[in-house]
């Protein structure tokens, strides 16, 4: 499990951001990350990869986690209301 600062967490938003938008930057890479209790609200997350991310306790309110791979990824507590789940995996 790699933890991941909340100043390493904005920057690969960034860069998944401009990559959705096909503006270069790059697919968000979360595998295996410590995103306990992290602040994830309305972030678009769309087609990032979260495989056995822990997730547990996250603030995932209005996340869009769209076509997301979740799996194995431990969502245990996290907040996902209004969060978008659909073809996410």
């Amino acid at each position: 499990m790699r933890k991941i600062s909340q100043e390493e967490l904005y920057k690969i938003l960034k860069e998944h951001s401009d990559w959705l938008k096909g503006n270069g930057g790059k697919r968000a890479d979360l595998r295996c990350a410590d995103l306990r209790r992290a602040d994830l609200s309305g972030a678009d997350l769309s087609e990032a990869d979260l495989r056995c991310a822990d997730l547990r306790y996250a603030d995932l309110r209005y996340a869009d986690l769209g076509g997301a791979d979740l799996e194995g990824a431990n969502l245990g507590g996290a907040n996902l209301g209004g969060a978008n789940l659909e073809g996410a995996n």
